[in-house]
């Protein structure tokens, strides 16, 4: 009970110890196999100046009680540890917790553990193959997994659309999902990335195997975020075990005129979709005019990972404290 109110408070933990023991075996392990690669552990700043001008995501904003504004809570240490990259570091990796506002539910929570790595040097097809060592690593003691399935982009979404879909506009994907029998909200008929996005977690992912990895690769170039293009295709993969998506991935961009104009493009759409305005990183920037190596990173929710290893269908059951009891 509490003294001011006498009311009753669940104040217990959501997550069950034996959950928890599993938990920690598993962020053990992690760390393990980042040793035996040689990849060293950083840690970064939760809060930063900057927040992500990225329209998909929203920054926390941190103020004083008298509104100062100190900064933002980080969605990811990306920004950071391609400014450590810039100055000499080795391969990094950092296991941490970031924040991401208006996600949560069944499989988000307001704060969670992210796996980030970058390995300089090699491309996004080379990353897969470590994204797919590190999670039979972590969960082949837990659950069987198949083979492992690479599907380039347009093979995953063609199928389950019956079109062409890196060339389809707003109009005909909006026309193939709805014959899918999928509503999509009005907002959406005019917005064709947004489309595709829908048919992936609606169509295509549902239907990906439960017992293997899945990565679909090679995005369409308008949904590249920090990725290299080559023509129509961003060097970008998402990987999935069942529909369950873990981990994004990029073969990473370092040429920082192209990454000022997305920044930009992104202030463009910020407005035009009414979000608050949000200064680009000047910081990542400057790193980026310094010189980032050729490199390739992938960001991965561990969470999740613990959600596959327990078996579990809500995140909570990994978490001590999720959201609510925080």
């Amino acid at each position: 009970m509490t003294a001011a109110t006498g009311a009753t408070v669940d104040w217990q933990p959501s997550a069950a110890w034996s959950a928890l023991r599993l938990r920690a075996g598993l962020l053990r392990e992690t760390r393990t196999w980042f040793a035996e690669l040689g990849v060293l552990e950083v840690e970064t700043p939760c809060l930063a100046a900057a927040g992500v001008t990225d329209v998909h995501l929203q920054s926390l904003e941190v103020r004083t009680a008298d509104g100062e504004r100190l900064g933002y809570l980080q969605t990811s240490p990306e920004y950071a540890m391609k400014r450590l990259l810039a100055a000499g570091a080795p391969d990094i990796y950092q296991l941490g917790h970031v924040f991401r506002g208006a996600e949560r539910g069944r499989r988000h929570n307001l704060e969670f553990t992210m796996v980030e790595w970058y390995r300089r040097g090699i491309d996004e097809h080379a990353l897969m193959d470590e994204v797919e060592a590190l999670l039979r690593r972590l969960l082949t003691p837990h659950r069987p997994l198949a083979a492992t399935q690479r599907l380039h982009y347009h093979q995953a979404v063609d199928g389950a659309l019956g079109l062409a879909s890196m060339d389809a506009d707003a109009a005909a994907l909006c026309g193939a999902l709805q014959r899918a029998g999928i509503d999509v909200p009005d907002s959406l008929h005019s917005e064709r990335d947004a489309l595709l996005d829908l048919a992936i977690s609606l169509l295509v992912a549902p239907g990906f195997p439960a017992d293997r990895i899945t990565f679909v690769h090679d995005f369409p170039a308008s949904q590249a975020a920090l990725a290299r293009v080559a023509g129509p295709v961003a060097a970008r993969f998402e990987a999935y075990v069942g529909e369950l998506e873990l981990a994004n991935g990029f073969h990473e961009l370092v040429d920082p005129e192209e990454q000022t104009r997305r920044f930009a493009a992104d202030a463009a759409e910020r407005v035009r979709r009414g979000l608050p305005p949000l200064e680009p990183d000047v910081r990542f920037l400057a790193a980026l005019r310094a010189g980032l190596p050729p490199c390739s990173g992938v960001a991965l929710g561990f969470d999740r990972v613990v959600m596959l290893a327990l078996g579990a269908d809500h995140i909570d059951a990994t978490l001590a404290f999720p959201y609510e009891r925080a």
